[in-house]
């Protein structure tokens, strides 16, 4: 999984990116198409209004355990079978949205490549969460995230052909966690999942902690 992390009493989890192509184009002096191609694959990114949040991408159903154990697995299913894609508009002539995906993640100064045109989240792959720490009984919630970031960008073109102009919205990681109700959550995706799953009134739900 792509940069995950595992949120638990002792674990934390991860989260992922969309990019979407359009169809403006690039063009430069030269009557020839692949001249103009040429120039826009040498063109520089400015970006700006990057934007990162979390966004609960699934859950697991309510988990009620009534004997003390110390092992429990939880899958984790979409959210209202809603299905996360990159997505790149306005990628200039002769740039892949993939390379416009990686050129956001180059300034961003990313430790791993952005979730690209082709990705998912949630994966196909079933996922299962488990929790083997502790004495586990009463209720308890699992969900799954992703960290989801977008920007706009300007290309520009050698020569004088008129700037580009796109959004990119895709993300960054993936992440799942497993907590119990009975304490607060420190997550805006965690209060969300727990206000779903976690009986009325649980201390997981409730608008305390820290911003995620």
């Amino acid at each position: 999984m792509r940069g995950s992390t595992w949120r638990g009493t002792c674990a934390v989890g991860l989260a992922t990116v969309t990019l979407a192509a359009g169809l403006a184009a690039c063009t430069g002096d030269s009557d020839g198409k692949d001249d103009a191609a040429k120039s826009c694959t040498d063109g520089t990114y400015s970006w700006s209004g990057v934007r990162e949040s979390e966004k609960l991408s699934s859950l697991a159903d309510p988990i009620r355990i009534k004997k003390k154990t110390d092992y429990h697995k939880a899958l984790l299913k979409p959210i209202d079978d809603t299905v996360f894609r990159p997505t790149v508009t306005g990628a200039p002539t002769g740039v892949g949205r993939d390379r416009v995906v990686k050129a956001l993640g180059t300034h961003l100064k990313v430790r791993e490549p952005l979730a690209g045109v082709s990705e998912t989240e949630p994966a196909k792959e079933k996922h299962y969460v488990e929790r083997a720490t502790g004495d586990l009984k009463g209720s308890y919630y699992s969900w799954g995230w992703i960290n989801q970031v977008e920007a706009d960008f300007t290309y520009t073109c050698e020569g004088n052909a008129k700037p580009v102009k796109g959004h990119v919205r895709t993300w960054k990681g993936t992440g799942s966690g497993f907590l119990s109700c009975s304490d607060p959550s420190e997550t805006t995706t965690g209060r969300a999942a727990a206000r779903r799953t976690c009986p009325d009134g649980s201390p997981a739900g409730s608008k305390t902690g820290t911003e995620s």
